[in-house]
């Protein structure tokens, strides 16, 4: 009799919980669209439509979609952004803005204008000739005329200021230019630099505010001490991660943090967050088994050591048969597997603000 007293206690308990988990759920909004801007971290294809050398519209890119097709996108897969959309309930791939076969029903749920190689800082877009975050965002005042043209002000509008705006993009800052030019490094001390990154992005979020945007999430830099590239110029220390750059982004991070929390004062009816994908990278790259991985130093595509676009090419003899077993693909850019992992994390702990 005791027991079937606890086990009725037990059920109400649960079905209790379980209420008030639905009731919840049924007061989130629908998120209507993905807007995305950035780097290579979440450019869904851009670059195949401009004259760059960072792209990968070919094999093996791509390898894990449907025919393997390579789509531009700097993974085996899907991207965060992929996986955020589709987590969501609203599309299982964002498309490219510059893909000329999408069109405005294709952009009206979510788009990226996202490009391979760019920076906060222009001059870092310059080194590769790809799209500057500025013309990402003359790209997303020419979609949102398209966008009223199609759904009519008042509708296009709602959409504009419930949809989540994701950013991510710096890290080529500090790998590209600041780090491989020498001038920058002579120009700027690490703490100046910093600040002229801050507030660019400081003003870049400013002006998507001032466009309706309400729903931002900026992206911190991952560790990048630990990418295999910067591994790979470590290897006289043993090909560890490089604990000086960890400590920069580190840093930086927290400088970022320090923004946001300004913005979100200063900015009234604005809801903010810093996605922080540091620390669940970090988490996989020193507990891979607890994550189903099996490699963490070196990357699925050739030797994993240093390839990255053109001289990860099909024809490299040394690509792994198991993305699923590594967690970067590229000697930059994670694997899906990862990205399906950092998607469910930011969904979680940063971007249920949203919900």
């Amino acid at each position: 009799m005791r027991n079937l007293k606890k086990m009725y206690y037990k059920v109400v308990y649960y079905l209790f919980i379980a209420y008030i988990l639905l009731g919840r759920s049924c007061t989130c909004k629908k998120i209507p669209a993905i807007i995305v801007f950035g780097d290579s971290s979440v450019d869904a294809g851009n670059n195949n439509y401009i004259s760059t050398i960072l792209k990968s519209n070919f094999e093996p890119y791509g390898c894990d979609f449907d025919g393997r097709k390579p789509t531009g996108r700097f993974s085996n897969g899907k991207l965060p952004t992929d996986f955020i959309s589709q987590a969501l309930g609203i599309k299982s791939l964002i498309p490219a803005y510059l893909d000329p076969k999408c069109n405005i029903t294709d952009f009206a749920t979510g788009v990226s204008f996202a490009s391979a190689g760019t920076g906060y800082d222009n001059a870092t877009s310059d080194l590769f000739s790809v799209i500057p975050l500025w013309k990402e965002l003359e790209y997303y005042k020419e979609f949102q005329r398209d966008l009223r043209s199609y759904l009519g002000h008042e509708k296009a509008n709602q959409v504009l200021s419930e949809a989540i705006y994701i950013i991510s993009v710096g890290t080529n800052d500090f790998l590209e230019k600041y780090s491989v030019l020498s001038k920058w490094t002579s120009e700027y001390s690490v703490e100046n630099y910093e600040q002229y990154l801050l507030s660019i992005a400081e003003n870049f979020i400013a002006k998507l505010y001032k466009l309706g945007a309400r729903k931002i999430a900026v992206a911190g830099l991952p560790p990048m001490g630990c990418l295999p590239l910067e591994r790979t110029k470590n290897f006289m220390f043993g090909s560890g991660c490089v604990e000086e750059q960890n400590n920069l982004v580190k840093d930086f991070n927290e400088k970022l943090k320090a923004s946001v929390a300004m913005l979100k004062h200063n900015l009234v009816g604005i809801k903010l967050v810093l996605s922080d994908t540091y620390d669940i990278l970090w988490n996989i790259i020193h507990n891979p088994d607890s994550f189903g991985f099996a490699d963490v130093r070196k990357a699925c595509c050739g030797t994993g050591l240093f390839e990255i676009g053109y001289m990860c090419d099909k024809l490299n003899i040394f690509t792994c048969w198991d993305p699923n077993n590594h967690v970067f693909w590229d000697a930059l850019h994670t694997t899906e597997k990862t990205n399906r992992i950092v998607a469910d994390d930011l969904i979680k702990n940063y971007l249920s603000e949203f919900l």
